[in-house]
């Protein structure tokens, strides 16, 4: 197609500007003429006009901002009158495109400027694209006008032919910024300008759609509710007839909430606050969300067992009983909890149960490692005093809300665990056990070990205000667990409120009774097999117990019995086996495989840890409990000259510092415990701890360490049968430490038959069970020099000889 535009003979014409205006040719268009620049280019063109030459013409040029287009249009001034409103006017119809050129002179004070007439060709006939752009444009614009309801511009948009013509007479659409316009108005290309248009149409269409949507959407809903609206108060006045005419006073919702209040058993502060919550719903509209918040919280309060408790089980011996049926060992909590129930019936039978607003409630912290039993004694005690058992797991929690709960305005408020967890029981004085109290973290939404403060105060908790109720709950009554892995974990605030019970692990022995009493049958049952088909021999049991595993609890033990007993089942289904069938000692590795831990006293001399100087046997306690803690020291070779201590097995700074005191007290004695000292003063010495990737820290291996490096000074090793645990001060003496219980236990499982420990500590032997201690050999100790006479073998070779 050929869309050249080619200029004809210069025009001379006043300029007619157009301010936040455009006039494309074919439009017709008045102009008040009170304007002084409109009436100054009409009046210029009269003036030039000759007789019989022709209506007066102007250029009429969009001014933007103070700019003039480049392309202005022809126009013949029709007709001067006056507009509708009585103003002068001109009514002047577009001819055709005009590049502006120069200015020039001319009569009037219009402003002149020459032009040329810019032409539009179009081949004949017009190929198929530009046919169906025409089709497009007319069947946009068609479905415009019928929205606006412009049925007569309809025929005369379809009536015009010409692709110029029609991409100008978008000039009419009001919807085109001054902007859109000007780019018609410069487009000389019929077709370019024709594709330009039906795309502004076409856009316009498309947002017009989206304005439309929107609209309806909104109305949807204004009516919705309208109609709802309409529909509740029909419904009122239904119910209104129907009361009237059945004689009945039917209650609405507000009325039957206010009936269950009065109706149920509130303490007096609970019922004032709720009648007052009642009267605001009475107030409140159906729309209003504060009907549905008062109505939750009402539920919620009304069923709290406020006044509902279990009675308690007064029979101490039957009590006890079923404390020792369901759990063997562990006689410090059998024994709080024996009191406890004892000091209650007394108290019940001289009317002292409730004491300046409190009753007898009970806050035990039950700290022990992994697998020793603090969960499922919790249902024990409930069992055995004959209260409801509600757990509540803490164990990453890290918002206080959790505890304390919501405030109401929240949207899906609720109330605390402690709140959540009286309403699950159904009764005032449950027992509740808050799990892994040690886990509990926190961040920007508060702390919740700060939040359980109230709730485990025995002088507070009879006034405990959750969040979400806004009332005084009772939470005296309540006898409180709580357990922890940990016990530096829990906070010294925390710690403080509740009452210690320590459960440091079991004995072989009493590993072997709880295996055979209570983790067997439970296995047999969920193995598929009866009590008599799979027989477990005590022997097997300890071996289980002593070589298979090596924990504080029996969490581990009872995966071993476990898989001992779904391979025997295997056996048995693939016709392997035959049962009844009794496993021996001999057949735990046939079935199993090989011990994993198997003592160091129970290995060839040779092979053990200690079989060459310089390595001691040491104990510790980590979160598991009680464990063997091995320490190497070695010399380096005075020709590489790296003097100074090397520690590694990422160690803490305490037990680092304990490490410098053991060199320091041995370079400052060496010669009075006849070791050759002077050397260290060239060579480096380096101390390390095996099991690197676990933390340690701690001042306990003190005396270890100082063990360490005399047998390795002397040449004498440490005797394979002893461990040690102390605090070493510079001048020698031996320090108390924690957790002796823990460590002889975890001694005697490792095979070790003496033991060292302060002088200080032997009080704590006493919380040591008697078979134990009969198996172990105990040396309190107040000076490191006794250690060394106990751990340190004699000589075999000579000290010199030893030093070189």
């Amino acid at each position: 197609m050929d869309s050249d535009s080619k200029p004809s003979a210069p025009l001379t014409l006043p300029v007619l500007p157009l301010d936040d205006e455009v006039v494309l040719p074919g439009m017709v268009v008045p102009l008040d003429l009170s304007d002084t620049e409109v009436r100054a280019a009409v009046e210029a063109a009269q003036a030039a006009a000759r007789p019989g030459a022709g209506k007066p013409r102007v250029l009429l040029v969009p001014r933007v901002d103070g700019t003039y287009a480049g392309t202005g249009v022809l126009g013949t001034v029709e007709q001067v009158g006056r507009l509708s409103d009585g103003d002068p006017g001109a009514l002047i119809r577009g001819i055709g495109r005009v590049r502006i050129g120069a200015g020039t002179t001319g009569p009037g004070a219009a402003l002149w400027v020459e032009g040329g007439t810019v032409e539009e060709t179009l081949p004949d006939p017009l190929p198929g694209q530009v046919t169906d752009l025409v089709k497009e444009y007319k069947a946009l614009a068609t479905a415009w006008l019928k929205k606006r309801g412009a049925w007569q511009v309809v025929d005369r948009v379809q009536q015009i032919d010409g692709v110029g013509a029609l991409a100008d007479n978008s000039g009419y659409s009001p919807f085109l910024t001054v902007e859109q316009k000007v780019a018609l108005l410069e487009t000389a290309d019929p077709v370019a300008r024709l594709r330009l248009a039906t795309a502004q149409l076409r856009e316009h269409l498309a947002e017009q759609d989206v304005a439309e949507t929107i609209a309806k959407d909104v109305q949807e809903g204004v009516d919705k509710q309208q109609r709802e609206f309409l529909l509740r108060r029909q419904l009122e006045a239904v119910r209104k007839e129907l009361r009237d005419l059945n004689g009945e006073a039917e209650a609405d919702e507000s009325d039957d909430y206010r009936a269950r209040v009065e109706a149920a058993d509130l303490p007096e502060k609970v019922r004032e606050a709720a009648l007052k919550e009642v009267e605001k719903l009475e107030r409140s509209s159906d729309q209003s969300p504060e009907g549905s918040w008062i109505r939750t919280w009402l539920d919620t309060v009304l069923e709290l067992p406020w006044n509902e408790r279990s009675e308690d089980r007064y029979d101490i011996r039957g009590a006890r009983a079923v404390l020792d049926a369901e759990h063997f060992g562990l006689d410090d909590v059998k024994e709080r909890i024996t009191e406890y129930l004892a000091v209650r019936k007394r108290r019940a039978e001289r009317g002292l149960g409730v004491v300046g607003g409190r009753r007898g409630g009970a806050v035990l912290a039950l700290v022990g490692p992994p697998g020793v039993g603090k969960t499922s004694l919790g249902e024990s005690v409930a069992h055995a005093m004959g209260r409801k058992f509600v757990r509540v797991a803490l164990g990453g929690v890290r918002d206080e809300a959790e505890i304390r709960g919501h405030r109401r305005t929240y949207v899906g408020a609720l109330p605390g665990r402690i709140v959540r967890a009286v309403k699950e029981a159904g009764s005032m004085n449950p027992v509740v056990l808050l799990d892994e109290i040690d886990k509990v973290g926190s961040d920007f939404r508060g702390d919740p070990a700060a939040a359980l403060l109230e709730v485990l105060d025995p002088a507070q908790n009879h006034t405990f205000r959750d969040h979400y109720l806004e009332v005084e709950l009772d939470l005296s009554d309540v006898v409180f667990l709580a357990t922890a892995n940990v016990l530096e974990a829990i906070p010294e605030a925390l710690l403080d409120r509740m009452e210690l019970v320590r459960l440091d692990g079991y004995t072989e022995d009493e590993k072997v009774v709880i295996a055979r009493d209570h983790l067997l049958p439970r296995q047999l049952e969920r193995a598929g097999l009866e009590p008599g088909e799979v027989v477990l021999e005590d022997a097997s049991l300890r071996r289980l117990a002593g070589e298979y595993t090596r924990e504080a609890g029996v969490r581990t033990l009872e995966r071993a019995v476990s898989r001992l007993l779904r391979k025997v089942a295997a056996e048995h289904e693939l016709g392997d086996r035959e049962l009844p069938f009794t496993i021996g000692p001999d057949d735990l590795r046939a079935l199993i495989g090989r011990p994993h831990h198997v003592p160091e006293s129970a290995q060839d001399p040779a092979e053990r840890r200690t079989a060459v100087p310089g390595v001691a046997t040491g104990l510790a306690v980590t979160g598991a409990g009680g464990d063997v803690l091995f320490v190497e020291a070695s010399l380096a070779d005075p020709e590489t000259g790296a003097a100074g201590l090397t520690l590694t097995g990422q160690l803490g700074d305490v037990m680092k510092e304990s490490a410098q005191i053991a060199l320091s007290f041995l370079r400052s004695h060496g010669a009075e415990l006849e070791l050759p000292v002077t050397g260290l003063k060239d060579r480096g010495v380096h101390i390390h701890f095996p099991a690197g990737a676990v933390p340690k820290d701690g001042p306990s291996a003190g005396v270890t360490m100082t063990t360490a490096l005399a047998s390795l000074l002397s040449g004498r090793q440490v005797r394979t049968d002893v461990a040690m645990t102390g605090e070493v001060s510079l001048t020698g003496r031996v320090l108390p430490i924690g957790g002796v219980k823990q460590k002889l236990l975890a001694a005697h499982r490792a095979g070790i038959t003496t033991v060292v420990i302060p002088k200080r500590n032997e009080a704590d032997l006493d919380d040591v069970p008697a078979e134990i201690l009969e198996k172990l050999e105990v040396h309190p100790v107040t000076d490191v020099r006794q250690v060394l006479e106990i751990a340190l073998a004699p000589a075999s070779v000579p000290v010199a000889a030893a030093a070189a």
